[in-house]
């Protein structure tokens, strides 16, 4: 596993889940520091799973804080959106939008990130066959809400 390559996959899928830049890269190396003081055999197919869910746990244990602390920053304005490139148009975000976080994070780890189906199953603890089925149904409903939106191919 190259670790340069997944860092900013890391940073991108923390960004994804918190919306915060500065929060996105402390929690992005936090996952780093985390992950290099296991000791994990350098073969190991754990690897890269292990990283995700260390990243999604801080995800969420930050989130609780905000949540506990009733912070919200709204002067904020973000400087950069890493699913920009991803979602070029607004009605693509848009539908997206519409869809169950966890819809949402599924096409994140295998559209964005380019995770592979068995990393993706050990991640979310979906089986191979539910992680194929539920991606082809979030497929075929954002087309179907482009196809409403005037979108055809």
């Amino acid at each position: 596993m190259d670790i340069e390559q997944q860092y900013d996959k890391i940073y991108r899928y923390c960004y994804f889940r918190l919306y915060d830049s500065h929060l996105a890269q402390d929690i992005t190396q936090e996952t780093f520091l985390r992950f290099l003081r296991q000791e994990l055999r350098p073969d190991s197919s754990k690897e890269l799973p292990y990283l995700y869910t260390i990243a999604k746990n801080l995800c969420i244990d930050s989130f609780r804080k905000k949540n506990i602390l009733n912070y919200k920053d709204t002067t904020e304005e973000t400087a950069y959106d890493p699913t920009e490139d991803w979602i070029n148009n607004l009605t693509l975000k848009s539908a997206i939008s519409k869809l169950m976080p966890e819809e949402q994070e599924l096409i994140f780890l295998r559209y964005v990130n380019e995770i592979s189906i068995t990393a993706i199953c050990k991640i979310t603890g979906f089986s191979r066959f539910a992680v194929y089925r539920k991606l082809q149904k979030i497929l075929k409903q954002l087309k179907t809400e482009l196809k409403k939106e005037g979108f055809s191919r």
